[in-house]
């Protein structure tokens, strides 16, 4: 992999204020496999929910900027990091959010002290993909989650495609708010429904073409004898299934007419019930032939932890930047014989992983290039 990367961009600091659980706090890291140890609550997952805000959305916990500041702070928070690029220049990176009532409220950004518009600048220089505890019941669990999960890996290839999605949320809320009323009037209808099938056809189109690519890498790589088992991916949905034999334009004519057709029904449900809000990702377990969530739940972590790191190899073949991981309780779940083979997996691959775990004894065969971190409640130590 790391042959056809072209960036391998190097977090060498960190630095939090008045973030979650720590006051004021400053890590220096010396190589690319990092794991931070430490009891249930002690912060680790804090580390990674930091770096995780330097891409667009609201991070790995996806929760509202004003509840991430420190209790008993003002009520905002900053975060700066420095990053090492391969051409031995250094970029800053700074975010932050500030409460209403200051001079500046809502979230700031800036590279290397200057403002820019929105965290989406700072894909020039840094990509991230993650894989949290949140995601392990993803295969047996609501579509909706397997949306997000997708919408994510999208997201870190099209910086654009989050404000897509949410103009596309907007718009299913008018349309269903017009539709409760006893006489929607139509005008305003064929407008809102115009608006729902240009955006929902372009986030449509944006998951099949990650999708698709993300599918074929795996296909080209497969082994049915890795610890991680190679996943076979599709999408379900009747905007993506028009998409595969029609041109763009074409499907936005016939998801219109869908629209106008279904607001009688839409309206009795109360919601909209066509669209690409209600697609579903379908994953299987390649090697078995079989629906993943039918695989036990240490196969689901390990078919889980296969597809993120397939997509950190396609998102550095397509965005030119070798991304950060992060691995949030990464050992959970699995057996001795898997654990080494992600650490020799993440330590061939040459890129920076962020790590947490409460038990050291997990991360003990981590190569000697790599660094232990014990995290206590508002401090991190280098072991």
């Amino acid at each position: 992999m790391t042959e056809s990367l072209q960036r391998l961009p190097f977090v060498r600091r960190l630095m939090l204020q008045d973030f979650r659980s720590y006051a004021q706090t400053s890590l220096d890291f010396e190589h690319r496999l990092i794991a931070f140890t430490g009891e249930n609550g002690a912060g680790k997952t804090n580390l990674l929910e930091a770096l995780s805000l330097f891409t667009p959305g609201r991070g790995l916990r996806r929760i509202e900027l004003g509840d991430m500041a420190r209790h008993g702070s003002s009520g905002g928070f900053s975060l700066s990091l420095s990053l090492d690029e391969p051409d031995g220049d250094s970029r800053r990176l700074g975010t932050g959010y500030e409460p209403a009532g200051s001079e500046t409220p809502g979230r700031r950004c800036r590279i290397d002290g200057v403002s820019v518009p929105s965290a989406s600048a700072f894909a020039d220089h840094l990509r991230l993909v993650w894989l949290t505890p949140a995601f392990d019941g993803l295969f047996a669990g609501p579509a909706g989650d397997r949306r997000r999960f997708l919408d994510r890996l999208v997201l870190a290839v099209n910086p654009d495609h989050g404000g897509r999605v949410s103009a596309l949320e907007r718009a299913l809320r008018s349309r269903n708010k017009l539709l409760e009323q006893d006489r929607p009037d139509d005008t305003w209808l064929d407008a809102i429904e115009r608006e729902i099938a240009e955006t929902g056809v372009a986030v449509a189109a944006a998951r099949r073409e990650t999708l698709g690519r993300l599918a074929g890498l795996i296909l080209e790589s497969r082994d049915d004898t890795s610890p991680f088992p190679w996943a076979q991916l599709a999408l379900d949905g009747p905007i993506e299934a028009e998409l595969a034999t029609s041109p763009a334009l074409d499907v936005e004519d016939s998801y219109r007419d869908w629209l106008r057709d279904s607001r009688w029904r839409d309206k009795a449900a109360g919601r909209t019930l066509i669209g690409p809000h209600a697609s579903d990702l379908v994953v299987h377990h390649g090697p078995k032939g079989i629906e993943a969530h039918q695989a036990s739940t240490g196969e689901q972590k390990a078919l889980l932890i296969g597809l993120v790191l397939a997509h950190a190899q396609l998102l550095s073949t397509m965005a030119g930047i070798a991304p950060l991981i992060l691995l949030d309780e990464v050992a959970a779940h699995l057996d001795p014989r898997r654990r080494q083979a992600l650490f020799e997996r993440l330590d061939q691959m040459g890129v920076q992983v962020f790590m947490t775990g409460a038990d050291p004894s997990a991360f003990a065969k981590m190569p000697a290039s790599a660094e232990c971190w014990t995290v206590t409640p508002g401090t991190a130590e280098r072991l």
